[in-house]
């Protein structure tokens, strides 16, 4: 059966290019959508009014050179030049569609009158076509409910972006195995690579190993595998109580979450890490820990950026005085309550925080001021990543150049932002397309240890 699927306005923003999502299937956009797309490319919101640039300059590419009675029935997309045909796209005039008794068309407030043109489309097109499947594809819950409501047979989300079908499949950098880890072998080949003890085993051991995931058992063994091919895994062999034991910047573990946590950041090879957990886990106190070390101590960086999203009226405060420090102080106060916690016993607390902020070159961006730039000799953490689109965090681990590494950290029990969810969260995105990357690390810290009334709320309330 021919499907044809009208998309909303909200998937173009979320997908520029989910024009290429649908295979051989027939796409329609409802003109509404072309004039929602022109008013937020001029937003003052950058990421927004950037994407919906792209998509507009995506249907141009395929709509460019094709007659207006083309354009109506519908336009070969292809992925490139001499590629395959993956479909057409078709532009509906949806202000010409006549309230007729054909179909229960919506009328609604000058508020709802866009969703309702883009639902109308839906409606008419699947009265003409009844032959056909067709569906509305928007990530609005509440659009979806209104179609369904008025008659339209098949509402979807956008699934493109899922890279899981559930949260509870994420990787969290880490699996635990019932009793001893060593009954599971038959066999093994243990070499010395400098003070690391290597073991390389079968692969059907460790069917789901990824490198730089950890490894435990119910007693005291903790690897970390290094390499994995089609036949072997090679895990270094680490000590628990050492990882319990390590200390940065006066910090140490309190779990072993944590402690595997503390391992990854310091790992030379590991440009990336990846940082998930609930609220009061100690991911940024982690981040933060180590890259005063780096900084302070080992001078293997030149700066420590800390960066975070943040909403739209922060641009409404642009010509106020201040430096870009000072603006973003209040989306940032979560840093400074961490450098409390790590100079709190100071004998001139707020003294130390001003002469590590200084020291360190510790640096408040906002993201929405990255794009284009390049960070070198840099220690780099962005906050509050799980309310991030795939596309804007790739637009930020892009701008990560020589000799830098960048911790990114999210809940994704904290999303902020209405179109997204955990499971189409650009950090699982980043969770799940990184994992088999060498040089990148991933970790779910669960353990809450803020206190007794967080763990308490985390759990119960």
């Amino acid at each position: 059966m021919e499907k044809i699927f009208v998309l909303d306005t909200n998937v173009l923003l979320h997908d520029p290019m989910a024009l290429y999502a649908f295979k051989e299937h027939k796409i329609v956009i409802p003109m509404t959508v072309l004039e929602e797309l022109d008013t937020i490319k001029d937003r003052k919101d950058k990421d927004v009014s950037r994407e919906a640039r792209i998509a507009i300059n995506a249907i141009d590419g395929v709509l460019s050179d094709a007659s207006p009675k083309a354009i109506q029935d519908g336009v070969d997309i292809v992925e490139a030049k001499g590629g395959d045909v993956t479909g057409c796209l078709a532009i509906f005039p949806d202000q010409l569609i006549s309230h007729d008794n054909e179909a229960p068309y919506l009328d609604g407030s000058p508020q709802q009158a866009n969703d309702n043109r883009i639902i109308n489309v839906a409606l008419h097109l699947q009265t003409h076509n009844a032959d056909k499947y067709v569906c509305l594809v928007t990530k609005d819950i509440n659009m979806r409910l209104k179609a369904k409501g008025s008659g339209l047979e098949n509402v979807e989300d956008y699934r493109k972006d899922r890279v899981i079908e559930d949260i509870e499949l994420m990787s969290k950098g880490y699996e635990t195995l019932e009793g001893d880890f060593w009954d599971r072998v038959e066999s093994v080949k243990s070499v010395q690579k400098g003070k690391a003890t290597m073991h390389v085993i079968d692969s059907s051991i460790l069917p789901n190993a990824y490198p730089q995931m950890f490894v435990c058992d119910d007693g005291d063994f903790v690897g970390l595998v290094r390499e994995v091919d089609a036949k072997s895994i090679h895990i270094q062999q680490l000590s628990r109580e050492r990882l319990m034991s390590q200390q940065l910047w006066g910090l140490t573990p309190r779990n072993i979450e944590q402690a595997m946590a503390f391992f990854l950041v310091q790992c030379d090879d590991i440009d990336m890490t990846a940082l998930t957990g609930p609220a009061g886990s100690g991911k940024t106190l982690i981040a933060l820990a180590y890259g005063l070390h780096a900084i302070m101590e080992e001078k293997r960086y030149d700066k420590l950026i800390v960066a975070r999203n943040t909403p739209p009226i922060a641009e409404d405060i642009g010509f106020l005085p201040g430096t870009e420090e000072e603006k973003m102080a209040p989306w940032l106060a979560a840093f400074e309550d961490n450098l409390e916690v790590l100079h709190g016993h100071d004998e001139s607390p707020y003294g130390s925080i001003d002469y590590i902020k200084e020291r360190a070159n510790i640096q408040f961006k906002s993201l929405n001021f990255m794009r284009g730039r390049s960070f070198n000799n840099a220690y780099i953490i962005i906050d509050e990543c799980q309310g991030l689109t795939q596309f804007q965090l790739k637009s930020i681990i892009t701008r990560v150049g020589v000799n830098s590494k960048i911790v990114v950290l999210g809940n994704l029990a904290q999303i902020d932002n209405k179109y997204i969810t955990p499971v189409t969260s650009g950090l699982t995105y980043l969770v799940e397309k990184s994992k088999d990357f060498e040089h990148a690390g991933i970790m779910h810290v669960s353990g809450i240890e803020r206190s007794r009334l967080a763990e308490f709320a985390e759990e119960n309330l």
